[in-house]
Parts: C-alpha cells; sequence; structure tokens
C-alpha cells in the first residue's frame, strides 16, 4: 500500500461517487488529448483510460511513478498511458498536442504557483478540471466587493471563464485533509476578450492594488497613479482593490501602457 507523502501534499480520492461526478463534470471524448496532474493511485486514471484512447500523466513521486510503469509497461506500443516524470510546475505543456484538456487533484501547497503555470498555456488549453482547496476555488471565482475577492480571482478571472461545479468532504479522501475540497472548471476565454494589452503591467498593478488589503486605491496605486489619472479613468481613489471588477483593472493597466501625451 502506497503511503502518501507530507512533500507532495498527498491526499488520495477514494469516494467512488465523488469519483464519478467528477468524470460525469469532465465528459471525456476517445479523441481528447488529455493530461493528468499527479495520478496518485489512479482514481481519476482508472475511469478516464476507460473512455479516451490516450491519456498523459505528470507525477513527481517515483514510487508512484515505478508503480504506473509496472500496470503500464512504457515500452508497450499499445499502451494507452504515457508517463511524464516530473515536476508539473516546470512541465512544458507546449509539448502536447492542442488543444489540451488538463484535469488533476492538484497538491494543496502549490496550488497558486500550479495555476499561473497554466495560464501561460491558456491559448493551448480547451479547458481544466482540478480539484482544490474550497478556500481556493471560493477565491478563484469570487466576485468584487466580496471578502475572497483577491489577486487571484483578479489574474485568473481576466484569462478564465471558471466555475465552481462541486463540494468534496474531508472524508472522501485516504488521508482525509483538513480542509473541504471542491471541483473547478476553468475554461480560457478566447484572444478577442482579453481585455488586457500588457498582461506584465496588469499584473504589477493587480499585485500593488492588493499588496495592503486595507489601504485605497489612492495609497496603493501612489506610484502609477495621480488625483488627475483616477478622475480620468472615472475610478473613486477612496476604493480599495478589492471593490474594482476585473474590467477595471484592465482599464488601468491600459490607460498605463498608453504613452503620456495620450492620457
Amino acid at each position: 500500500m502506497h503511503k502518501a507523502k507530507k512533500k507532495f501534499g498527498q491526499n488520495f480520492l477514494v469516494d467512488e461517487q465523488i469519483i464519478a461526478d467528477i468524470i460525469s463534470e469532465i465528459r471525456p471524448e476517445p479523441a481528447d488529448n488529455m493530461v493528468e496532474i499527479g495520478p496518485g493511485l489512479g482514481a481519476l486514471t482508472r475511469p478516464l483510460l476507460k473512455r479516451l484512447n490516450h491519456l498523459h500523466v505528470v507525477e513527481i513521486d517515483r514510487d508512484i511513478i515505478a508503480r504506473l510503469e509496472n500496470d503500464y509497461p512504457q515500452d508497450n506500443p499499445k499502451s494507452k498511458l504515457t508517463i511524464h516524470a516530473g515536476d508539473a510546475l516546470e512541465f512544458d505543456f507546449a509539448t502536447l498536442h492542442a488543444p489540451l484538456r488538463v484535469v488533476g487533484n492538484l497538491p494543496y501547497n502549490i496550488s497558486s504557483p500550479l495555476l499561473f503555470h497554466f495560464a501561460t498555456y491558456a491559448e493551448r488549453i480547451k479547458d481544466m478540471h482540478f480539484m482544490l482547496q474550497n478556500e481556493v476555488v471560493e477565491r478563484m471565482v469570487a466576485e468584487h466587493s466580496t471578502p475572497e475577492y483577491g489577486r487571484l480571482s483578479v489574474m485568473l478571472q481576466y484569462r478564465f471563464h471558471m466555475e465552481k461545479l462541486l463540494d468534496v468532504p474531508p472524508q472522501s479522501f485516504r488521508p482525509a485533509p483538513k480542509v473541504d475540497s471542491a471541483i473547478v472548471r476553468m475554461i480560457p476565454l478566447p484572444a478577442s476578450e482579453i481585455m488586457v494589452h500588457n498582461e506584465k503591467l496588469f499584473a504589477a498593478v493587480v499585485s500593488a492594488a492588493f499588496g495592503q488589503r486595507r489601504k485605497t486605491l489612492r495609497n496603493t496605486l501612489r506610484s502609477y497613479l495621480n488625483e488627475a489619472d483616477f478622475e480620468k479613468l472615472g475610478i473613486d481613489a477612496q476604493l480599495r482593490a478589492e471593490n474594482l471588477a476585473v474590467m477595471e483593472f484592465a482599464k488601468v493597466a491600459n490607460y498605463l501602457d498608453k504613452p503620456k501625451s495620450d492620457h
């Protein structure tokens, strides 16, 4: 029996009903180009393989890789599973055929960096279905002017349509985590709907605005905007970052991206 390893944030899904519900939300089609992050003991891998012609998996744990290689020998040309040994944070998803569908029970200790890593491949991705800590999912889908809304919400919502699908209680796992989990669906927005012209600048503005949540935008964005700028943008400088919608952050970044003479 494989013992869950804390350093990899392992909690293995064992609830058959939840597994069936997740597969029915993903709706795998035989010809899909699908990659699973962290297959673990195969709770999703096995039902996915029943529906797909082929599945790629990315796994960092050598013991799990050995188990997978035993079950799905990589030297067998008929094997339906390709194993990519290594860290998903460093994996180049551009090496897989697009459009890519990504699924996985993401390690909760590195979920935010992983989500940002996937965002860099958004134009190659059709959709993503992830199991995450419920608190993270709530932040991802949060609306502005709510306590959960923050940097993560803005940085993902400008790039993806996101929807919380299912709640997953701790007892659905072995070992049971100390937190509730949830399934989220992420669909990249078409290029024509992305409102941001300069992504680096947008990220810097969002980071500065949420750097000190309790302070007003007049303070947090003082190195970017003066009173006249706020007036031109039609944004109240007394508001806090959590009060600005994603499109307003985009408006600020796009305004700053223009030459000063155009302001």
